[in-house]
């Protein structure tokens, strides 16, 4: 199992020291997320700092460029990093895609399978010189001058990951990606009753075995070396849950469990600003089913015992840091 650590520095300024005590620490990968900051611009740094670790944008959101901006900052990180660039990404919601970005929402899932063979067009135009001809429903991209082509690289092409909770998007993960994103709001039995098998009809589709795709999973944490500490954790993640179980998107989560009247209340509170009532709502059950808790030598085997059959690598998603032992503690366990 490979293990990853976010990237999680607020200022550009600060990525090189980051990403070289990451290395340091001895994680095989780290990942960046698209929040306040972009996500791509701190890989570039991480890049230039680095010389061992994958680098990973987990997720860049797609639906808010078009294919070919994507595939040429996809193209260039790989170069600059070595070959070491995994580009992730996931659609966002609705709300967001149209209201904050602009952009056309539709058809989701068809839309991000036509997204990567796009993409997929665009590298081979320039990896290996073939005819740049690609027409779709949602995307057409039909020239390439030598001007802007940069060429065939001397790496493997970026790997795509997709990230998906619904079982359409996730079917498309499996047919056309080289990677599956878990979303950190999963259970161990929506991984195994809903992901996993959505998973293999997208492979089954493209006549794709297990071995294709690789799965990475952001497992929620809650590590407390007694108990007091372990209960300031675990309320801690509380409102995490709270947020992601609000979200409709996210409610076929719930459903798998029979918690599925709790997303409307949520929601309800969410717009009524009573972020306290929605983590009360977060019972020790719940929590328990997103959120691996525990001292640090019980959490490492934990997460093996819930997905190490299934995932091939992880990264810890902690809402209290962890400090450089606890983590080291982990990291062995996971190993």
């Amino acid at each position: 199992m490979r293990i990853d650590a976010a990237l999680t520095a607020t200022s550009l300024t600060d990525v090189p020291a980051a990403a070289r005590a990451i290395e340091a620490a001895g994680y095989d990968g780290t990942y960046t997320f698209e929040g306040p900051h972009d996500a791509m611009f701190p890989l570039l740094l991480a890049a230039e700092h680095t010389t061992r670790i994958e680098l990973t944008t987990a997720v860049l959101i797609a639906f808010a460029r078009s294919p070919m901006t994507v595939a040429q900052t996809a193209y260039d990180l790989n170069l600059a990093s070595g070959g070491r660039f995994n580009l992730g990404l996931g659609s966002q919601i609705r709300t967001h895609i149209e209201k904050r970005f602009s952009m056309t929402w539709s058809r989701p899932a068809a839309r991000m399978r036509e997204y990567v063979l796009a993409l997929r067009a665009i590298w081979a135009s320039w990896h290996e010189g073939a005819r740049l001809d690609f027409r779709g429903d949602f995307y057409s991209h039909t020239l390439m001058t030598p001007f802007f082509d940069p060429g065939p690289s001397p790496h493997r092409l970026p790997r795509v990951f997709l990230a998906g909770v619904g079982p359409r998007m996730t079917e498309v993960a499996g047919e056309v990606a080289d990677g599956f994103m878990v979303h950190p709001f999963t259970t161990e039995r929506y991984l195994r009753e809903a992901t996993v098998p959505a998973l293999e009809r997208g492979l089954a589709a493209a006549g794709r075995d297990r071995s294709d795709l690789e799965i990475a999973y952001p497992c929620m944490i809650a590590v407390g070396e007694d108990d007091t500490a372990l209960a300031r954790a675990r309320d801690l993640a509380r409102p995490r849950v709270a947020f992601y179980a609000s979200t409709p998107a996210y409610k076929v989560v719930l459903d798998a469990h029979g918690w599925g009247d709790l997303q409307p209340e949520l929601n309800r509170l969410s717009k009524a600003g009573d972020w306290a009532g929605m983590a009360a709502r977060i019972d020790d059950e719940i929590l328990d089913a997103f959120v691996v808790c525990g001292p640090a030598a019980e959490v490492g085997p934990a997460i093996r015992a819930r997905y190490g059959d299934v995932v091939h690598r992880v990264s810890f998603d902690a809402s209290a840091a962890l400090s450089s032992e606890q983590a080291a503690t982990i990291m062995a366990a996971l190993r």
